[in-house]
């Protein structure tokens, strides 16, 4: 089955999000098992934004990368990928944010669904986006958020109230293995993220 979660309009932006239910943990990939280092995701929407805000147990989050679409996945990060619509989507959007506030963004296209002919485009920044990251102390760790505006993600005519979607964690030791885990599982081994098969669904209520 896929995961499913109803998005609740709340006002505040960012603030909403943090008064929100937090998702179900997280999962390894192929999934077996729950994370080691717990994430926990919360989300909400107005009429703008979808709000998204991670909150990371991790006993020692770090990152080099400092420059808008470094490849913070070779390190700690967070990730989101949204598309609109019910459909297994064929091109998605991107957004990943490490512990030091770095922002990968692109637009995805996967056509058939699998990392051999995957086409990644980071030249696409996307409009109005905030985000940002900081440490955290309770769970020790850290904590990141993501403001996207439905105007730079959703097609033309009425927003979808329906999306699909996954969230994704990179917890990795420094000069270690990593713990690839996420909310929907790609059901992969090796992990691979890149399952638009397996996104979940996120419905938005109404107001």
């Amino acid at each position: 089955a896929h995961a499913f979660w109803r998005v609740p309009w709340l006002p505040g932006g960012l603030a909403g999000a943090q008064r929100a239910a937090p998702l179900p943990p997280f999962r390894s990939a192929d999934g077996t098992g729950i994370a080691r280092y717990a994430t926990e995701v919360r989300l909400s929407h107005d009429d703008d934004a979808l709000h998204v805000l991670f909150v990371c147990q991790d006993p020692d989050p770090w990152g080099t990368y400092t420059r808008r679409d470094d490849p913070v996945y070779l390190e700690e990060a967070v990730e989101l990928f949204l598309a609109p619509g019910r459909s297994t989507p064929a091109t998605y959007f991107e957004f990943e944010v490490s512990p030091r506030g770095t922002l990968f963004d692109a637009r995805v296209s996967n056509p058939k669904g699998e990392r051999a002919s995957l086409a990644v485009d980071p030249r696409w920044d996307c409009p109005g986006l905030v985000w940002g990251a900081e440490p955290n102390t309770d769970p020790d760790g850290w904590r990141a958020w993501l403001s996207i505006p439905w105007a730079a993600v959703s097609p033309p005519g009425p927003r979808p109230s329906v999306w699909r979607a996954n969230f994704f964690r990179v917890e990795r030791s420094r000069g270690g293995e990593a713990e690839l885990t996420c909310w929907s599982p790609t059901l992969t081994d090796p992990p691979d993220f890149h399952r638009p098969e397996r996104f979940g669904f996120l419905e938005t209520s109404s107001h």
